[in-house]
This record gives structure tokens, C-alpha cells and sequence, in this order.
């Protein structure tokens, strides 16, 4: 059986994993990392996180681990249940119940998770991002003109962004857009602190671009261990397939022309200080 694995948050229960029997003497932070480095073997991991048990139970821990592909946690709990692992006791290792995701329910990540998926699956040079246009719907010197009086911290930076992902050994480009909005909250124009936020906002109307031509794709983990991409369907379908029904979603990616020129628009100055300013990445 294929596995599709989407670039939306794993809620699924048969990608869960529930450690039990921790050691209490270690700290919880310990027993994240070492959880960690015995499960991050079997596949990539969306979080790793640690609980200490209801003070009914005693002292100790329970651990949760979330993976993307059902197939590598599968193969987690089958290696690693009644093992010792890391510590001198053997721990418990459960899958989380089965269940199909609701569609309306379904996060998608945030575009530093989707290229870390994207690095797993494809390398790290089996994709790229192109940046078609970034553009500025700020306004601010019309809105000064229209109306003089309008304090300013009435007034936002306003990005656009339109961004192409593209995968070249599966012909495949995918499109995206998004847009980033902040306030001025009362900084002056042209002081450094109003430069630094409006370099904040265009790196997160590019961030959300990203996301959105990734969500639009769909890995596709084959029997053999092979990796193909397709186009995300209409409706959700994430369960496992057979190869042969996956034909018509695989290699089905077309080259995308955006609408008018195909014009990329020169960001020298800002593509070499697109990672300087960080921003905390939100789920």
C-alpha cells in the first residue's frame, strides 16, 4: 500500500505514539531528547512531548510522539515496545486510535514544518521556491494625502506575495499566494524600527505564500520506498492507497504559467536578508 502524506499538522491516531513506564528520575526535558534520538531513527517527527503522570498513578512520566508517515510510527511501535531503550526498564509503546482527520479540521503547517518535510522527502535540493511578485499595499503616502490628519497608528504595512514551489526532478510547480498585514502601532516612518517591521512583514507574506503552494501537494510514499508527488485532490483523501489507484494523482503536476508575463521580480536587496529577522513560527 502508497501513503500519502499531506503538508497539514498529523492528527491522526495511527500516527501517534504513547510511551508509558518512563523513568522518574530523569528530567522531562531528559527524557524529550532521548525519546527523540531513539525515534527520530524510524522516520521524521512532528513533536516529541513529555507529561508527567496524574498524582494518583506515582511518580513518572508518559510520553507523546507524532510522526508523519502512519507507516513510520508503525514501525516505531513494533521495534521499540517492552525494550529498554534508553533507560534500565522496559517502556510501553501504543498506537493512538485510528481515525480519519475531518477535513474543516485540518491545520496546515507553517511554511518552516512544510520545508522541513519538503528536505526529508525530496532533499534539500530536490525543490526550490521562486518569488513571482512581492508586493506593497501599504499605501502609506496616499493615505497621508487623503487625509492628514489620520494618526498613525490607525495605519498597516500591507504585503502581497506570490510565490512558485517547484520539485524538477517530478516536473512538477505548484502556486501560491498570501498576504501579511501588520500595524504601525505608532512607530515613525523611517525610523529603524519601522524598516525592521516592514522587512517582518514581507518575509511573513512570503511565509504564508509558501504554505499555500504546499498545501496544494501531496508526497506519495510508495511499497517500494520511492517517492512520487501529486496534486492534492479536491476532497481529502489521506488514507493509504494502492499504486495502482494513486496513477492518476502521480506525475499528474503540469507546468503552472501565471496569468499576463511571466515576469520575476528582482529582490536582490531583500532575498539576502530574507532569513536576518526571525519570527516565531506558528502552528
Amino acid at each position: 500500500m502508497a501513503e500519502l502524506v499531506p503538508f497539514t499538522v498529523p492528527v491522526a491516531g495511527d500516527k501517534t505514539l504513547l510511551v508509558w513506564e518512563l523513568s522518574s528520575g530523569p528530567t522531562a526535558e531528559a527524557l524529550q531528547h532521548s525519546l527523540f534520538t531513539v525515534f527520530s531513527q524510524f522516520g521524521l517527527l512532528y513533536s516529541v512531548r513529555v507529561f508527567p503522570k496524574a498524582a494518583v498513578a506515582g511518580p513518572g512520566f508518559y510520553g507523546i510522539i507524532k510522526f508523519y508517515s502512519a507507516r513510520d510510527a508503525h514501525r516505531a511501535q513494533k521495534a521499540c515496545d517492552q525494550k529498554q531503550l534508553f533507560q534500565t526498564s522496559p517502556v510501553k509503546v501504543r498506537l493512538g486510535t485510528r481515525h480519519k482527520a475531518v477535513q474543516h479540521n485540518t491545520l496546515a503547517l507553517n511554511s518552516s514544518r512544510c520545508q522541513e518535510l519538503a528536505n526529508y522527502y525530496f532533499g534539500f535540493n530536490g525543490w526550490s521556491k521562486r518569488i513571482i511578485k512581492l508586493q506593497d499595499l501599504s499605501n502609506l503616502e496616499e493615505r497621508e494625502n487623503e487625509d492628514i490628519v489620520t494618526p498613525l497608528q490607525k495605519q498597516s504595512l500591507k504585503f502581497f506575495c506570490a510565490v512558485e514551489v517547484v520539485l524538477p526532478s517530478h516536473e512538477c510547480r505548484s502556486p501560491g499566494v498570501g498576504m501579511a498585514e501588520e500595524p504601525l502601532d505608532k512607530l515613525e516612518e523611517g525610523s529603524l524600527s519601522f524598516l525592521m517591521k516592514r522587512k517582518v512583514t514581507q518575509k511573513l507574506a512570503i511565509q504564508k505564500a509558501m504554505t499555500d503552494a504546499f498545501q496544494k501537494l501531496l508526497i506519495v510514499v510508495l511499497e517500494s520506498g520511492k517517492v512520487a508527488v501529486a496534486y492534492r485532490p479536491c476532497e481529502e483523501a489521506t488514507d493509504a492507497r494502492t499504486e495502482e489507484e494513486l496513477q492518476d494523482l502521480i506525475q499528474v503536476c503540469g507546468v503552472w504559467e501565471p496569468c499576463g508575463q511571466r515576469e520575476e521580480e528582482c529582490l536582490s536587496d531583500f532575498s539576502s536578508e530574507e532569513e536576518e529577522f526571525k519570527l516565531p513560527e506558528l502552528d
